[in-house]
């Protein structure tokens, strides 16, 4: 049972000094709060930047790895591309080689006959554009590609030209058209003729020989493209002395493969250990400033821990002896003097006179 107040004004003097003393300890707790946030952000930053410099020279020497690797890879990827280009050389001179031997006696066939063609004409005094393809193929075609040549032509001379001079004309009626069409005739018909009269009339015997030598000379031709044909299809590079520079890039390749496994290798062990050693020396180099730092934001968050205990006895205390006497707006050293005052001086004779008295003065 709470004991009756026989001293009132020191009972409002003491817990006056109560709130005082407890003021000054929420004080005192929000300067060790702030001081704990302030060694917080420190000891954040601090291992901030200690992380930051782990994570900048762990980047940093991955890259100079990867650097050094990747230009010795490059360097090596040159020399093999060098290496397959010689090769493709070699072997583009050999298949040249193969076909000028394989197809020599074709080739000197050819010339040959080209020969016998050109004398007999000059023999027989025949024109010397007789010998032609397109001589041939307008006056004496034999193969497709003849007849498709004079087909084109006679579609070019007597269907694209007169067209042609007809669309130029601004003002176009079909009486030009046929006068275009007469001359058209009159010259390319006329012209065709007379070189028909005039070389293969004349020299019809020495026309037949050049035919049948053309007809030698494009089987020949013919041959040629097959022997051509089959030698750059032909699969077995065994003839054309390869060897060596295979050797060099199976050996240049191995290289290739070998700096690759080194650079795999060099990676995982810079990732395994080479990382966590870095990282322990830059950490070391910091670990004086992380304890220091550690143990004084500890130990602000005991005295915070320590001012909270205080602060809640002290509160609990006010509340129990005072507050449950006076009242909890009355706890506030300005007004618990006013009351003291008001006893002191007569004017009440009780804490709860005094309390009326106050109420009543400031409504």
């Amino acid at each position: 049972m709470a004991q009756p107040i026989t001293d009132q004004v020191g009972f409002l003097g003491e817990a006056c000094r109560a709130v005082q003393e407890l003021s000054a300890s929420r004080n005192l707790l929000d300067k060790f709060h702030q001081e704990k946030k302030r060694l917080e952000k420190e000891l954040e930053a601090e291992k901030k930047a200690v992380a930051d410099a782990i994570n900048l020279t762990v980047k940093k020497r991955l890259e100079e790895i990867e650097a050094t690797y990747d230009k010795e890879i490059a360097r090596e990827q040159d020399s093999l591309k060098r290496m397959r280009s010689k090769r493709e050389k070699a072997k583009s001179q050999g298949i040249k080689e193969r076909i000028e031997e394989e197809t020599e006696e074709l080739k000197e066939n050819n010339k040959e006959l080209k020969q016998q063609l050109k004398d007999i004409f000059r023999k027989e005094g025949v024109p010397l554009f007789c010998r032609s393809r397109l001589y041939y193929a307008l006056y004496m075609p034999d193969s497709f590609q003849e007849w498709t040549t004079l087909f084109f032509s006679i579609l070019f001379c007597f269907l694209a030209i007169p067209c042609g001079i007809y669309f130029l004309i601004p003002q176009r009626t079909p009486y030009y058209l046929i006068g275009i069409y007469f001359l058209t005739i009159l010259i390319f018909g006329g012209s065709y003729i007379l070189i028909n009269n005039r070389t293969k009339v004349r020299h019809q015997s020495a026309l037949k020989k050049g035919r049948s030598i053309r007809d030698f000379i494009r089987a020949n031709d013919r041959k040629i493209r097959l022997i051509i044909r089959s030698i750059k299809r032909d699969r077995d590079e065994a003839v054309y002395n390869l060897e060596k520079y295979d050797d060099e890039i199976a050996r240049m390749e191995q290289d290739l493969t070998d700096i690759t496994e080194k650079k795999r290798e060099a990676l995982n062990t810079f990732d395994k250990v080479t990382k966590t050693i870095i990282s322990d020396e830059i950490e070391g180099n910091s670990r004086d400033t992380l304890d220091r730092l550690s143990k004084e934001y500890e130990e602000a968050a005991a005295k915070v821990r320590e001012a909270e205990v205080r602060v809640k006895e002290q509160t609990l205390f006010i509340n129990d002896h005072y507050a449950s006497y006076v009242g909890k707006e009355y706890m506030v050293p300005e007004r618990l003097d006013e009351l003291a005052d008001m006893i002191r001086m007569g004017k009440a004779s009780s804490i709860s006179e005094a309390k009326a008295i106050y109420k009543s003065l400031k409504e």
